[in-house]
């Protein structure tokens, strides 16, 4: 099997490595040191920093600005990108893009899509159900009205960048009846739930029915609980596509694993370097055996997140069929990266001492956006049960 990457995939990652390599891990304050949101917007240079080398369009066709490249390289330059822990939505917009790309409304595509490339227009998706622990697309109820047009209701937590996103894509499960139901009635009426009714709504971020209500993740960073009040969206702002939902929510999957496989790496870089001039009675404590047992452990960890990451985002570019479907690959990627990142940061800490817990260095943010990393779209557990579930329903051998 070949696992190099293609010329095109290197230029990205080596473009990222460019744009990325004046980013300071510290350049907001702590969320240790502030009471609320680090910061009221993501880093606005950065992103058109990221725009001019034409980094936000990298999925896209050329027809619309776009390099016309695949979810590896959106990857790659993810992982560079979480090793200084950039704060931009280029997970989310990206993947919300594609998305529209591939699903979406001649008009929603023209409207949008080369104006996401360039940066003027930012997209979020809401993906962690009413509580991050039910179904996204469960959350939220839509109704078709009489001029055709959908009326949502119902509530997302955890919205990522909400409050200076331009578009939100929502999934909603379509329900029969009328749109003047309550929601306790919506739901009585709601079909099987499936891929057949499960729709996606590109909500304006400012629009009649929607609210926003602040939330703070624990790296500091600004997430919204999003309430739909019979917010209408019109029928060209909504993907009814089956399959639509499945691979948005299995490229923001993967795309989180490739976040906690580049902050993985950026800290093991950093406790090598500091436990390489560290001195202990007279040597330098990379030499202790126990210290270098812990380090290779998690070099292993690293490893083992890296191979299941892009055999995910293999399955998931090529369409290659395999004993199990792509979202089993996708499990397995999550619940090393869940559980990896948290071991990386854990022994990252111990190996540092008192440095790993001062707020002066930068060692205790990686930690609070592993934790992040480690629940956001499902703990290891939750893919765990996901992954059984498939095992069961395709049994191998």
């Amino acid at each position: 099997m070949d696992f190099t990457f293609t010329e095109e995939q290197q230029a990205a990652a080596e473009a990222a490595r460019a744009v990325f390599a004046g980013v300071a891990p510290d350049g907001v304050p702590s969320p240790s040191l502030v009471p609320g949101a680090v910061a009221d917007d993501f880093d606005r240079a950065l992103w058109t920093r990221l725009a001019d080398a034409d980094l936000l369009s990298l999925l896209l066709d050329p027809s619309y600005g776009g390099s016309g490249l695949d979810v590896i390289a959106l990857c790659l330059v993810l992982r560079e990108s979480a090793k200084v822990l950039a704060r931009v939505p280029l997970l989310e917009s990206s993947a919300a893009a594609v998305t529209v790309q591939a699903y979406g409304s001649e008009e929603a595509r023209t409207d949008l899509l080369t104006r996401v490339g360039r940066g003027e227009v930012v997209l979020s998706v809401a993906a962690h159900g009413r509580t991050g622990h039910d179904p996204a697309e469960l959350a939220v109820t839509a109704q078709r009205d009489a001029d055709g047009a959908w009326v949502l209701d119902g509530v997302q937590t955890a919205v990522p960048w909400a409050y200076n996103a331009d578009y939100i894509v929502v999934p909603a499960t379509a329900v029969a009846g009328d749109a003047g139901l309550t929601t306790e009635a919506q739901h009585t009426a709601m079909a099987p739930v499936g891929t057949d009714n499960v729709l996606l709504a590109l909500v304006p971020r400012v629009h009649e029915g929607v609210v926003l209500a602040e939330q703070i993740s624990t790296a500091g960073e600004r997430l919204a609980e999003l309430r739909l009040d019979s917010a209408r969206i019109a029928a060209r702002d909504v993907i009814d596509a089956d399959g639509a939902w499945e691979g948005l929510r299995e490229l923001l999957t993967i795309g989180t694993c490739a976040l906690a496989l580049g902050l993985g790496e950026g800290v093991l870089t950093m406790t090598g370097e500091y436990t390489g001039k560290r001195e202990q009675f007279g040597h330098p404590i990379a030499s202790f055996q126990a210290v270098a047992v812990q380090a290779a452990d998690r070099y292993i960890d690293l490893r083992a997140m890296e191979a299941t990451l892009w055999q995910a985002a293999w399955r998931i570019s090529s369409g290659a069929a395999g004993a199990l479907p792509s979202a089993g690959d996708v499990a397995v990627a999550k619940i090393w990266a869940s559980e990896g990142v948290r071991r990386v940061v854990q022994t990252a800490q111990h190996l540092h001492g008192g440095f790993g817990a001062d707020v002066d260095y930068p060692l205790h943010r990686y930690h609070a956006w592993a934790k992040h990393l480690e629940l956001s779209l499902g703990p290891a557990a939750a893919h765990e049960e996901s992954l059984g579930d498939l095992l069961a329903a395709h049994p191998l051998g």
